[in-house]
């Protein structure tokens, strides 16, 4: 087999003390993931990557193959909220589910949010998403990248137009709102410090409640454990419990 021709990784000299023993870390410069010298490492193995990839002749074959197992619409279990029909659907190939609205069972489906238009290259996901006790407002939660963040948004069912309200800083957490659809529940961290929001470790997860059509700034801190270094994110979901 041909050896691929992996790019140089520069070493340096860091050394660890942990009480006496002593640990090389001779990668350390790559944790710098911001530093040019990390970037250009990065893409440098992603094009060993792909040139072979690339090469393997039954490549074309296995994704055409897939590609026709996967085309196939799909649904999932519709959810009831106020008369109105909650339900996500996949016309076969799409990345991501479309969430649809049905005003009856019999009703032609309406689409309310297809996260596969929120960015131009398909980075952003909807993460969560819960509706009103009156089926009339949709709070949904996205992440970018990969990243455990979630930014919460609510969007008029009716007219499919959002709030400005923006929620920030929110992980591992659903939305569970009061049953008079006037702001719900969320799981989230203290902002973290600029330029740490990927690297530092998040601790003292609160939970608030937000009411709609205000800024997270006046958002109630409703109960958090200050003793303990993280909050079970299924308190959340246990005050969703307690408020329906």
């Amino acid at each position: 087999m041909k050896r691929l021709p992996y790019p140089h990784t520069p070493t340096v000299d860091q050394v660890d003390d942990y009480h006496g023993t002593r640990v090389a870390d001779p990668y350390r410069w790559l944790e710098d993931l911001d530093a040019p010298a990390t970037q250009a490492w990065v893409e440098a193995q992603n094009r060993v990557t792909q040139s072979f990839l690339e090469g393997i002749p039954e490549r074309a074959a296995l994704r055409a193959r897939l590609t026709e197992l996967w085309d196939y619409r799909k649904a999932w279990a519709p959810l009831r909220r106020g008369g109105r029909y909650f339900q996500l659907r996949n016309s076969g190939l799409q990345n991501q589910n479309a969430l649809y609205v049905l005003e009856s069972l019999d009703a032609a489906p309406r689409l309310l949010l297809d996260p596969n238009t929120l960015s131009p290259d398909g980075t952003v996901a909807l993460s969560a998403w819960s509706v009103s006790s009156d089926g009339r407002w949709l709070a949904y939660a996205t992440s970018s990248s990969g990243s455990d963040w979630l930014t919460w948004r609510v969007r008029d069912v009716e007219t499919g137009a959002d709030l400005p309200d923006r929620l920030e800083w929110s992980k591992f957490s659903g939305a569970a709102w009061l049953p008079d659809g006037s702001g719900f529940f969320y799981g989230r961290y203290d902002a973290p410090a600029a330029g740490e929001a990927y690297e530092s470790a998040n601790y003292f997860q609160k939970l608030y409640f937000h009411r709609l059509n205000t800024p997270q700034e006046e958002d109630t801190l409703a109960y958090h454990r200050p003793w303990e270094t993280d909050v079970d994110p299924l308190e959340t979901f246990l005050v969703e419990i307690v408020v329906k």
